[in-house]
């Protein structure tokens, strides 16, 4: 049974794959779009809308909690100053996934992730 378990496993091991959805993030957060595989962008999608909803009031301890999460200081200073104030009166449902089609090497299902 799995009852509690959530998230998804991307077929990595812990390390690795916390390295990927705060690198994933950092990325998504500096670029505003990425595209990515269908699987990935699900998985960051509630990692990166439950930072923007910290970023939304900036307070010392909202800004370290970003850092704990993303990697650099980069992507934390811009969503404090640039996409908290952006979203301040939205409740929720800062991203959309766009569905491209399957890749061509491997028929990966590829989507693009970017903010509403």
């Amino acid at each position: 049974m799995r009852h509690r378990k959530k998230g998804a496993i991307l077929s990595r091991k812990i390390g690795p794959r916390r390295s990927l959805l705060k690198n994933l993030a950092a990325s998504l957060v500096l670029y505003e779009k990425i595209k990515t595989t269908e699987a990935k962008a699900k998985a960051i999608r509630s990692y990166v809308e439950r930072l923007v909803t910290k970023a939304k009031s900036p307070t010392l301890a909202n800004r370290r909690l970003l850092l704990k999460f993303l990697p650099t200081e980069g992507p934390v200073k811009k969503l404090i100053e640039v996409l908290g104030p952006r979203y301040q009166d939205r409740r929720g449902g800062y991203l959309r996934i766009t569905k491209l089609g399957a890749r061509v090497g491997d028929r990966a299902k590829v989507v693009i992730i970017e903010f509403v």
